[in-house]
């Protein structure tokens, strides 16, 4: 595990003035970042009273690192456990996400703001969640549940500098994929470095 910041900055092509400039660690964290998890494959659930995000994700450091960033915002999180066996992260009930169910929303169905650009703490969100190396591209993984937002999350990424390529659609595992040393430079340069974690360190984007 990489601990001096120089160093983690260039295992990652960055120097350590990008790093500090451009990352996710030097937004404010903010609610609105959640979108990033509902862009992956999160979901919102309403009550009366209030709104609450899950999202299921495939290893302990994402689940982990999801609370650690999700608590950032400002909101409760936990991990739990589903009927299968698959780690669910999820946050407190609140009316705090009222809103951004709201706008992510169509009555029942999940649909994406049209006018969305992801921030770069969103990116790192969806990064953490569902992100994952393909040779030398990278992949953010999308909801095989909510097809529709496929083509306009490809937009909104594209809207924020990185141009991706749908993938996967008609499988189980649809994806925006990053080619090209200056979109993944941008996607490392807007994300930040990994969680402290060798599991995370696998599967983040290198340039």
């Amino acid at each position: 595990m990489l601990t001096d910041p120089a160093g983690r900055a260039a295992e990652y092509g960055l120097s350590v003035g990008q790093l500090s400039f451009f990352s996710a660690e030097t937004d404010e964290p903010a609610v609105d970042d959640l979108a990033g998890l509902l862009a992956a494959n999160g979901h919102c659930a309403v009550s009366a009273s209030g709104a609450r995000l899950s999202i299921v994700v495939d290893a302990a450091w994402r689940a982990e690192s999801l609370v650690t960033e999700i608590e950032r915002c400002g909101i409760d999180a936990d991990v739990a456990r589903s009927e299968e066996g698959s780690l669910v992260v999820r946050t407190a009930i609140g009316a705090e996400l009222t809103a951004l169910n709201a706008t992510w929303s169509r009555g029942a169905v999940k649909a994406m703001p049209v006018d969305w650009v992801p921030s770069a703490r969103a990116q790192r969100l969806w990064v953490i969640a569902a992100g994952r190396p393909d040779a030398d591209r990278y992949l953010l993984g999308l909801d095989p549940h909510a097809r529709d937002t496929h083509p306009v999350l490809a937009t909104a990424l594209m809207r924020a500098g990185i141009a991706p390529t749908l993938v996967g659609t008609r499988g189980t595992n649809p994806a925006l994929r990053i080619a090209g040393r200056r979109r993944l430079l941008r996607l490392v340069e807007n994300i930040g470095a990994p969680p402290e974690t060798a599991d995370a360190d696998q599967c983040w984007p290198r340039v």
